[in-house]
C-alpha cells in the first residue's frame, strides 16, 4: 500500500518518589467536575490519604519530610504531536531530570468564547498524566499570560476587540474573561494536583509580571483566583533581572529566570533581599534562544551551558532548563517582539535546547546527563532510541488555484464603509479572525499616494498587479496613473502578535483605521477573511484546481504530493522558492 500526504502551499509575490497517576482525561466540561479516580487505587479523591506536598524548610525544598532539588525541563505539549510526548519525556527522564515544566496556552484552549478545546495536540491533562507514568513531578505554569514566544503570550485575540481592553491588570473586562477560562481550567487540573495523589508539585503565578507591572492589585486577584478554584500546591512568581523587585506577592515564593553566571550571582543577592532565606530556584535557565525572521539561528555553545548548569546546582538552587525541547510553533500561533523593530519569531521553537526540534540528542544532553547522575547518585535510565527518519524523492507540486479564482469559493466578503481590523471581522460566532490573512478591495478612480498603518504587512495590488508593499517601515505607496476605475486590493498578513513588553494592548492586525488616498480617507470595503484554517480549506474542492501553468499569477495555492511509502518517517522538507510560503499539509497545519 503506498501513503501519500497531500501538500497545500499559499504562495505571495517575493519578500524524592515517583508521583502517582492521576485520573483520567475528561471529554466534557461536565464530566471535569465529577470526582476524579485514582487508577492505582480506584479510591475516590475523598477517600486518599493526604500528601505533604511541596514546603520550603530554610534554604531547602521538601517533599514528603525528603530535601528534594529540583531538575526540570521544559516541554510545551501544544508544540509536539501528541504521539511523540511520551518519547520526549522517556528522554527527559533519562536525562536525570525529575518534573516536567509546561505553560497553558489559553488561545489554543479557548478560540472562541466560552468554547473550549483540551483534544488532540491540547489534551493537557493526558500530558500530566503521562508524565506522571513516566515517573516525572510537574510545575504547572497556567498563566493566563504566558510569554513563551507565543501570539499575544497565550491571550486570546478575541480580548481585543474591546477597544477599552487593559490585558494583564484587573480592568473588568480582562478579570471577567480569566475568571470563565480558569473555572473550566482548574476543574481540570486541580484533581491532578500532588495532595490528590497526581504529579502537579506546584503552580505559577501569571508570568514575568515585574516587568509589565502596570497594577499592583492584579497579581493578588490572580493569587486568589487560582487558590479559589482549588490549588493547594506550592505556589511560584518567575521574573528576569528587569523585573524581579517588582513581581513578588506575598506568600508566594519568587524565583528567577536567566542565562549566564553573572546574573546568577545578581539575582540570587536580590532574593536573598527579597525574601530571606528560602530555596533558590532558576525556574527558566536559557539553554538557547528563539529565532526571528531574517535573523541567524541563536546557538549557545554546550561547554558554557553545562558550566552554568553545574553552578546552579553545585549552589543548592534548583532549577529549570528552558527548553529541555522545544518544538514547533505550528500554524500561526508564533509571537513576536517589537522594541526599536518589529521582528516576528519564526515557525521553528528549536531554540537550540537539549533536544533538537526533531527530538535528537545533542552534545547538551550527553554533557548534562552525566552530570544530573553524578547530583543524584543514580544512574539515569537508558535514552530511548531515536526515530527513524527517512529521505524522501523531491516533491514538485501540480495543481494551482490563484487566490482571484480562490475567492469566487470563499464566504461571502463583508461590506464596511471604512476598514475593520481583523480582531472585529464577523467571523468565527462574533470572536474575529485570530490568525492568517485578511483581504481589502475598494474601487478609486485616481492615481497618488496611498498611505495608512497596515499591521503586519500588505501587498498591494491594482486590480490584480502588485504594485508593492506595506508594513511598518513603508507607510505610503505611489499608486500609478490608470484610465477609469481601479479596484485596490490589499492582502494583508498577520505576522504574529507581540508577546512581550508594555504594547500588547495595541496588538490588533489587519488595516488599522483609515487607508487614504492623497489624505483622502478610501470608503466602501469588502472585507474577505482568510483564517486559513481546515474549514478554509475544505471550500476548495477538487475540480476547482488546474494544471500549473508556465507563468503562474501570485498570489496562489499550489497543491502537490509527497509519497511517503508503505512504512511513513519523520522527514524534513526544505522549500526552494522565492516567495513567501506557508504550509497546510493534510490534516496538520505546518506553517510557515
Amino acid at each position: 500500500m503506498l501513503n501519500v500526504v497531500s501538500v497545500l502551499f499559499l504562495v505571495a509575490a517575493s519578500a524524592c518518589s515517583s508521583p502517582a497517576v492521576g485520573p483520567s482525561p475528561g471529554s466534557s466540561a461536565e464530566e471535569s467536575h465529577l470526582p476524579r479516580l485514582k487508577w492505582s487505587t480506584l479510591l475516590p479523591l475523598w477517600l486518599q490519604p493526604q500528601r505533604l506536598g511541596l514546603r520550603t524548610k530554610g534554604s531547602d525544598f521538601v517533599l514528603e519530610d525528603s530535601t528534594f532539588q529540583i531538575l526540570g525541563g521544559s516541554i510545551h505539549y501544544f508544540r509536539v504531536p501528541k504521539e511523540y510526548w511520551k518519547d520526549r519525556l522517556l528522554k527527559m527522564k533519562a536525562c536525570g531530570l525529575n518534573t516536567l515544566t509546561t505553560y497553558v496556552p489559553w488561545n489554543l484552549h479557548e478560540p472562541e468564547r466560552g468554547k473550549f478545546d483540551f483534544s488532540g495536540n491540547l489534551d493537557l491533562e493526558a500530558f500530566i498524566q503521562l508524565a506522571a507514568k513516566i515517573g516525572l513531578y510537574v510545575i504547572l505554569r497556567p498563566g493566563p499570560y504566558i510569554c513563551s514566544e507565543l501570539d499575544l503570550g497565550g491571550l486570546p485575540s478575541w480580548l481585543l476587540q474591546d477597544p477599552d481592553m487593559k490585558l494583564r491588570t484587573t480592568y473588568h473586562g480582562f478579570t471577567k474573561a480569566v475568571d470563565l477560562y480558569f473555572d473550566h481550567l482548574m476543574s481540570r487540573v486541580v484533581p491532578l494536583q500532588y495532595k490528590y495523589g497526581g504529579p502537579i508539585i506546584a503552580v505559577q503565578v501569571e508570568n514575568e509580571y515585574g516587568s509589565y507591572n502596570k497594577d499592583r492589585a492584579y497579581m493578588p486577584y490572580i493569587k486568589k483566583a487560582l487558590e479559589d478554584r482549588g490549588i493547594i500546591e506550592m505556589l511560584l512568581t518567575s521574573d528576569n533581572k528587569d523585573g524581579l523587585q517588582k513581581g513578588v506577592v506575598d506568600g508566594v515564593l519568587a524565583t528567577i529566570n536567566l542565562q549566564s553566571q553573572q546574573e546568577l550571582k545578581e539575582l540570587n543577592s536580590v532574593l536573598i533581599s527579597i525574601q530571606g532565606i528560602q530555596p533558590k530556584m532558576v525556574m527558566e535557565y536559557w539553554t538557547g534562544w528563539f529565532d526571528s525572521w531574517g535573523g541567524p539561528h541563536n546557538i549557545l555553545d554546550s561547554s558554557e551551558v553545562l558550566q552554568t548548569v553545574s553552578a546552579i546546582t553545585k549552589a543548592g538552587s534548583s532549577i529549570n532548563l528552558y527548553m529541555f525541547h522545544g518544538g514547533t510553533n505550528f500554524g500561526f500561533i508564533n509571537g513576536a517582539m517589537h522594541f526599536n523593530d518589529y521582528k516576528a519569531d519564526v515557525t521553528s521553537y528549536d531554540y537550540d535546547a537539549i533536544l533538537t526540534e526533531a527530538g535528537d540528542y545533542t552534545a547538551k544532553y550527553t554533557k548534562l546527563r552525566q552530570l544530573f547522575g553524578t547530583i543524584s547518585g543514580i544512574p539515569p535510565p537508558p535514552p530511548p532510541e531515536l526515530i527513524l527518519k527517512m529521505i524522501y524523492e523531491p516533491m514538485r507540486p501540480s495543481f494551482y488555484l490563484s487566490l482571484w479564482d480562490a475567492i469566487l469559493f470563499m464566504d461571502d466578503p463583508f461590506t464596511s464603509e471604512i476598514p475593520v481590523n481583523m480582531e472585529n471581522l464577523p467571523v468565527n460566532n462574533g470572536n474575529g479572525q485570530a490568525f492568517g490573512y485578511v483581504l481589502y478591495e475598494t474601487t478609486i478612480f485616481s492615481s497618488g499616494v496611498l498611505s495608512g498603518l497596515v499591521r503586519d504587512r500588505g501587498q498591494v495590488f491594482l486590480n490584480k498587479v502588485s504594485i508593492g508593499f506595506l508594513d511598518y517601515k513603508t507607510t505610503k505607496i505611489t499608486i500609478p496613473l490608470t484610465q477609469g476605475y481601479t479596484i485596490l486590493r490589499i492582502l494583508v498578513e498577520n505576522r504574529g502578535r507581540v508577546n512581550y513588553g508594555n504594547n500588547i494592548d495595541t496588538q490588533r492586525k489587519g488595516l488599522i483605521g483609515n487607508l487614504y488616498l492623497n489624505n483622502n480617507p478610501l470608503k466602501n470595503f469588502k472585507i474577505y477573511s482568510l483564517d486559513m484554517t481546515k474549514k478554509f480549506f475544505q471550500r476548495f474542492i477538487a475540480d476547482k484546481w488546474s494544471m500549473i501553468p508556465k507563468e503562474p499569477t501570485f498570489p496562489a495555492f499550489f497543491l502537490g504530493a509527497l509519497s511517503v511509502g508503505i512504512y511513513p518517517s519523520d522527514t524534513f522538507l526544505k522549500l526552494e522558492v522565492r516567495r513567501t510560503p506557508f504550509l497546510p499539509c493534510s490534516p496538520i497545519f505546518l506553517g510557515l
